[in-house]
């Protein structure tokens, strides 16, 4: 076996590069994993290529398995598919998802990978991270059968919590988006769609995902009296604002934070992330998810690549990464 692996780190804001590191031999309870695909979370991933991760935060935004430091360098990402080619019987040829950053072979402990349902492509595994964000967010926000829902931002995990949302029987469901193009995606699992101006008014629950000041300020205009908005955005370093001066008081509305990092109140005695890693990975059973995937390139590409989706607009959802 290889003695070293590959693996993408940035340098500093703006510079990734793939260098090469050496690669420990597996011990008893772990599994040497080769990758075959792994997701580029634009959000976040584009805040820290960018370096603009606060130094409060930098404890709070470390990956499980990231190396080195905020701002750079570092090796940061959390969504790898691969197949264990040395570990226990159990796993040995098994394909796996790990929260694991940009790199071709690695070393986890064996309790770090969850083998991945039969039918589940390992090309859409790599939404799981993501899927697990989302899954978390739809448990915050307490959506009800009926409930008039909206959700402001279609990057990937606004379409996510879209798809599970109209899964809740009897809920109205629009996503609002400033790309027209969403409009297909929302469509396809079963939703409406609005451009920010045509937003819907007196919603029940209003998610917001958009990591933008004008997605935060439609979020609040689209709340009824009493409605709770689930800010789900995470904006790095920026301190954008609100219109809490308007109608903010007299609706008496409710702005929760949701972050994938901590399981709610009400489930964290049952729930570990494990099983909802594990939940997040039963359900991308659906092929309708293919649409979040906008595009691939080769990991040796990855330098020249990130700095394009880090500044990319609208177009670009999950990038899918590939192993030779």
């Amino acid at each position: 076996m290889r003695a070293t692996a590959r693996a993408f780190w940035i340098r500093e804001p703006g510079q990734g590069e793939i260098f090469e590191q050496e690669l420990a031999k597996p011990g008893p309870d772990e599994v040497r994993v080769r990758a075959l695909f792994s997701g580029i979370s634009r959000g976040t991933e584009s805040l820290v290529f960018q370096g603009q991760v606060p130094p409060s935060q930098h404890k709070a935004m470390r990956a499980p398995f990231q190396e080195g430091d905020f701002p750079g360098p570092v090796k940061y990402g959390y969504a790898s598919v691969g197949e264990v080619e040395h570990g226990s019987d159990e796993l040995l040829g098994q394909t796996v998802f790990c929260l694991f950053p940009h790199q071709d072979v690695y070393v986890v402990p064996q309790q770090a990978v969850v083998a991945l349902p039969a039918a589940v492509p390992a090309r859409r595994a790599i939404l799981a991270a993501n899927t697990e964000t989302a899954v978390n967010i739809i448990w915050d926000a307490h959506i009800g059968p009926g409930d008039r829902v909206c959700v402001v931002g279609g990057g990937v995990v606004g379409c996510l919590v879209t798809w599970l949302a109209a899964r809740i029987p009897g809920t109205s469901l629009t996503l609002i988006d400033l790309e027209p193009s969403r409009a297909q995606v929302a469509e396809s699992f079963g939703a409406e769609f609005a451009l920010p101006a045509s937003a819907p008014q007196d919603q029940d629950v209003i998610i917001h995902t958009s990591a933008s000041e004008g997605g935060l300020s439609t979020a609040l205009q689209c709340a009824g009296n009493e409605a709770t908005i689930i800010e789900a955005s995470w904006y790095g370093s920026s301190q954008p604002s609100a219109p809490f001066g308007e109608a903010f008081h007299a609706r008496r509305l409710t702005l929760r934070s949701s972050q994938v990092g901590q399981i709610p109140p009400l489930r964290a005695p049952r729930w570990d992330y494990r099983r909802r890693l594990e939940l997040a990975l039963r359900l991308l059973d659906d092929p309708r998810l293919d649409a979040l995937i906008s595009g691939e390139c080769r990991f040796d590409d990855l330098p020249e690549t990130m700095p394009r989706l880090a500044s990319g607009g609208g177009q670009i959802l999950c990038h899918r990464i590939t192993y030779s």
